[in-house]
């Protein structure tokens, strides 16, 4: 039988037109010559993960993304696993997004979950995760910083503007006065030294006999020292603690009644009679200033002495007292 151009050209398309359909699902991530299982997952946001990225599980690639599309009007993003692996995980296992970095695109991650309670069957849907990826970690580690530089950069631009509205030219002008009134101080200085130096070098001999006369004085002082410390202040001190010892022994026995002047301080009918006797002694001297005639009689003409009345009045005033 012979066979046609065109059903050679036919055969041809269909050929071509299967290798297209094949070549498409595999750029996908679909083998349409093996087994895979389907899932689905909703995100809010992807992250920049494309078709055909790869999906792993604890790191070993099992299959690919093989579509990503709007699941509703509010933003819904559906993306279609193919898992080609017969690996078995739980339902409630999470899809991860990571990675991203300046080189390669977003990849996916199923982390399983142990005990498997619900194995996942081809069509369901997982629970979706993302985690921060490198650019992700920079930038949130960067934005602080960028805002610290700026803060910084706005802070020295203004202590710049103070500085600059400080430092104008009046200012600059007190700064180089004071730079050479300083400098004018420090020749004062060195002149000051100098002859400070020169007056020591002139007075040297001097200045070495007081250190001299200093080192005399102080050997004395060191000769006078010791002189006091050697003296015998420790007999000293024993004698006058004895003598102090007799004294309280004489005062204790004083306040006993003990000896002469204890019977003196402590008996107090001597002291009555004593009082008695000068108040006595008191009124006779008086008398005798007032009547001297009573006790001198000197006559001349031998006048007849006049005998001594007794005063009634001065019994009277002796008998109160008493």
């Amino acid at each position: 039988m012979k066979i046609s151009n065109e059903f050679k050209a036919g055969l041809i398309a269909v050929i071509a037109i299967a290798l297209l359909i094949f070549g498409y699902n595999f750029l996908k991530g679909e083998n349409l010559l093996s087994k895979s299982r389907h899932f689905y997952v909703l995100y809010d946001d992807v992250e920049g993960l494309s078709p055909s990225s790869v999906i792993t599980i604890n790191g070993l690639h099992v299959g690919n993304v093989s579509d990503i599309r709007f699941s509703d009007e509010k933003g819904k993003i559906l993306v279609t696993l193919n898992v080609k692996s017969d690996f078995q995980f739980s339902k409630y296992a999470t899809e991860k997004i990571y990675g991203g970095d300046l080189i390669g695109g977003k990849s996916m991650a199923i982390v399983p979950v142990y005990p498997i309670t619900e194995v996942a069957k081809d069509g369901d849907t997982l629970v979706g995760e993302i985690e921060d990826g490198l650019l992700e970690l920079v930038n949130n580690k960067l934005t602080p910083l960028q805002t610290k530089v700026e803060s910084a950069v706005v802070g020295i631009d203004s202590l710049v503007h103070k500085v600059n509205f400080i430092l104008d030219l009046d200012t600059q002008n007190t700064i180089k006065q004071s730079i050479g009134q300083f400098e004018e101080t420090l020749l004062s200085l060195k002149g000051t030294t100098e002859k400070l130096n020169q007056m020591i070098a002139s007075n040297e001999a001097n200045i070495e006999t007081t250190v001299s006369n200093f080192s005399k004085i102080s050997e004395q002082f060191l000769e006078l020292s010791e002189s006091i410390a050697e003296a015998d202040i420790k007999q000293n001190i024993i004698n006058l603690n004895e003598s102090i010892t007799k004294i309280n022994e004489m005062l204790t026995k004083t306040a006993e009644g003990e000896g002469n002047l204890g019977k003196l301080v402590n008996d107090e009918l001597l002291y009555d009679n004593i009082e008695a006797a000068s108040k006595q002694m008191e009124k006779l001297l008086e008398d005798f200033r007032l009547n001297p005639k009573r006790y001198i009689h000197f006559s001349i003409f031998g006048k007849k002495h006049v005998p001594y009345t007794h005063n009634k009045l001065e019994d009277k005033e002796e008998n109160k007292e008493k």
